[in-house]
């Protein structure tokens, strides 16, 4: 076992921050903890908190977390927020308004860059998700980046999906395209004191009998007012009847294969590719001056690097002896 995943077993909260810092950040022992980790799950609920930028998603989640820890269950929160194209940096906003929560032992809040992953969270997540679970939280609330029409990610991710929607947001129809609309196990319309809330309800409903009509399941919608901590008993109650509805229906297993088989290609992806860049690093790129050159193209140099990798060792040495 990984020290740092024995030191779960001790409540030790150093040892649970250090080990989402490696996951994070790719440290040389990182599948060796990943490896540790996973049978140690005790199957948190993951929720996923997603919707358009403005919609009150941290403000929700902050009181949310007041709320679910007045019943006595632990809570793990993941923040997602966008990295800068040109710094590499995030400003972790997030983090700032769950600022009340910071001494309670009962939660833990991390708060992480997308690097560039355009689905609304980071590739760490995940892996900082299984961390968390390992550790013991009853909940995991997961918050998405907030980028509108580009977080499907959350769906392969989080046992059930919060969509946040507030009046004035916009025409409807452009926030649930590109699937938004499919992702959504529950819908919540924050900020439910302001104007033009029945004409969002009447459209989330008629898309819903478009999109949902011959679905077993249909999300439902509910109201909230985050500031007043209005709605937030029906938004926890429907979460856990469509947790309920994932055991009973056997959907819940099913996604959970689908996002299993999809997790393992995703390890191999990002495996292979850091170690052919660690190769192609020791190599000097040597097929950049012929790219230059125009005398090859990225896809033959691509089937070079591929071919070279597929061979073997003797091979490969006497291919760069030459």
């Amino acid at each position: 076992m990984h020290p740092l995943a024995a030191r779960f077993e001790k409540n030790d909260v150093r040892a649970l921050a250090k080990a989402i810092t490696l996951a994070e950040n790719n440290g040389p022992d990182r599948l060796e903890l990943l490896k540790s980790i996973y049978p140690m799950q005790k199957g948190a609920h993951w929720i996923g908190i997603t919707g358009s930028p403005g919609a009150g998603k941290s403000s929700l989640v902050n009181r949310l977390i007041t709320f679910l820890r007045q019943k006595g269950l632990t809570i793990a929160v993941v923040a997602v927020d966008p990295t800068s194209p040109f710094s590499g940096g995030s400003i972790l906003g997030d983090r700032v308004r769950m600022a009340d929560h910071f001494t309670d032992p009962g939660v833990f809040i991390r708060s992480m860059g997308t690097r560039g992953s355009l689905g609304g969270l980071s590739r760490s997540t995940k892996e900082t998700v299984r961390v968390m679970d390992a550790y013991g939280f009853d909940v995991i609330l997961i918050e998405t980046v907030g980028v509108g029409q580009s977080e499907l990610d959350i769906m392969k991710l989080a046992d059930s999906v919060a969509v946040v929607l507030n009046p004035g947001s916009g025409d409807v129809v452009q926030v649930f395209k590109a699937g938004i609309m499919e992702i959504a196990d529950l819908f919540v319309v924050n900020k439910a004191d302001m104007p033009g809330v029945p004409k969002l309800l009447a459209e989330i409903e008629a898309m819903l009998d478009l999109v949902k009509h011959d679905s077993p399941y249909r999300p439902p919608v509910v109201q909230t007012i985050s500031t007043e901590n209005i709605g937030l008993k029906e938004m926890w109650e429907a979460l856990l009847a469509h947790k309920t509805y994932l055991i009973d229906s056997g959907e819940g297993t099913e996604r959970k294969l689908a996002n299993l088989k999809t997790e393992v290609m995703e390890v191999v992806q990002h495996e292979l590719f850091q170690q052919i860049w660690t190769q192609e690093q020791k190599n000097g790129f040597s097929w950049l001056a012929d790219l230059q050159d125009g005398t090859t193209d990225p896809y033959t140099a691509a089937e070079q690097i591929l071919s070279l990798r597929n061979q073997p060792a003797d091979k490969k040495g006497e291919k760069s002896e030459k």
